[in-house]
């Protein structure tokens, strides 16, 4: 039996009226009642939570910000992909998140690596191919892991950590240790085969697996509505029974309500739980991106209408009545941590050539 998808649609997303409509005046469209009812029934944060999402969201964007001008220096080779724009995304999902729950996702990694608490020298240095980065210095923007903070990639591959993610789950329901995997994906990887093979066995065996696909409209450069037959991911897991629903990525607090609700879902033995985050990335899909497939005026409405930062900093002031000399030396302070670590990427050794020959395989211990 099919399960229907729960759909809150971002507002960025929703449709408008009908300029020409009789009663466009007094009267509100399906999509504006929607938006409206959705506002008004938003959990609240409290003081402290705002705080948190502002301090770790706002510590990803310097820190991408930092990367790409580092990249532009030369400091920086390969591929980096940023994830400015989209940082709601992974810290409404981490508040939503218990200790011991995993995550793993594609190439646009470093700010999910941030959000579980990886020290930004070593991502930064990974970044440089320095000694102290996560990998060594091996591995690059796309290749880090830290199973401290049990966080398990960082693939270069395209939808490849989906079927990893669903690995994890079952490593769980196998241990029966409580754990949830948090499985990251675009709305590219969303069209790749190798998806809807683990979305059939995360649902046959009941897997505690929260797929969430990071919508950022546009994948490697190409809209959705151009390369997806359905737009509405939510429902990519109907065939297999698997519920879903559409959340405003661009609001944290809407982020860690629907987390909330598919971590307990896929926690509580009832298998995986597809959420579409409805987001924007304002950088191209790497740096060597022009991105000429859509306007500037459009990247600029994004940022003036829906920055998920500054709608966590409007509330702060308007609603808490921080002071802006408070939110300014959160800034100073996290503008600290950020160029600490691009200090150190850039002058800690590079990896000895000996590395060349390590890791590459698993030696077991010998009795």
């Amino acid at each position: 039996m099919a399960v229907a998808a729960r759909k809150t649609k971002a507002p960025a997303q929703a449709k408008t009226a009908t300029k020409g409509a009789a009663k466009a005046s007094s009267a509100k469209t399906p999509a504006e009642k929607g938006a409206a009812n959705a506002l008004s029934n938003m959990p609240a944060f409290t003081r402290e939570e705002d705080l948190h999402a502002y301090y770790e969201m706002l510590l990803i964007r310097r820190f991408e910000e930092k990367a790409g001008q580092m990249y532009g220096m030369g400091l920086i080779g390969g591929f980096c992909h940023l994830y400015i724009g989209q940082e709601a995304v992974v810290i409404g999902m981490q508040m939503a998140s218990k200790d011991g729950d995993q995550v793993i996702t594609g190439y646009r990694d470093h700010g999910h690596m941030l959000a579980t608490g990886m020290e930004s020298r070593g991502v930064m240095a990974e970044l440089t191919g320095r000694r102290g980065g996560y990998s060594k210095g091996k591995g690059g923007s796309m290749h880090m892991f830290s199973r401290e903070k049990n966080f398990y990639g960082g693939h270069g591959i395209v939808g490849a950590q989906v079927s990893l993610g669903a690995g994890l789950g079952f490593a769980n329901w196998y241990r029966e240790d409580g754990r949830v995997s948090m499985t990251y994906f675009g709305d590219g990887a969303a069209n790749q085969g190798q998806v809807y093979e683990s979305f059939n066995m995360a649902q046959l065996w009941k897997l505690p697996v929260v797929f969430v696909i990071e919508n950022n409209r546009y994948a490697m450069g190409t809209s959705v509505n151009r390369a997806s037959a359905q737009t509405d991911f939510s429902k990519r897991g109907l065939s297999f029974s698997i519920p879903g629903e559409q959340v405003d990525g661009m609001d944290v607090r809407a982020v860690r309500a629907a987390g909330e609700r598919a971590i307990a879902h896929a926690r509580s033995g009832k298998g995986p739980y597809i959420l579409e985050m409805q987001t924007y990335r304002y950088r191209g899909h790497s740096m060597s991106d022009p991105a000429k497939y859509r306007s500037k005026d459009e990247v600029q409405r994004m940022r003036e209408e829906h920055d998920p930062i500054e709608q966590v900093r409007g509330r702060l002031t308007r609603d808490f009545k921080i002071a802006e000399d408070e939110l300014k030396a959160i800034d100073a302070k996290i503008r600290e941590i950020v160029n600490d670590a691009a200090e150190f990427a850039t002058h800690d050794p590079e990896p000895d050539v000996s590395e060349l020959f390590t890791d590459i395989t698993l030696e077991h211990a010998r009795a």
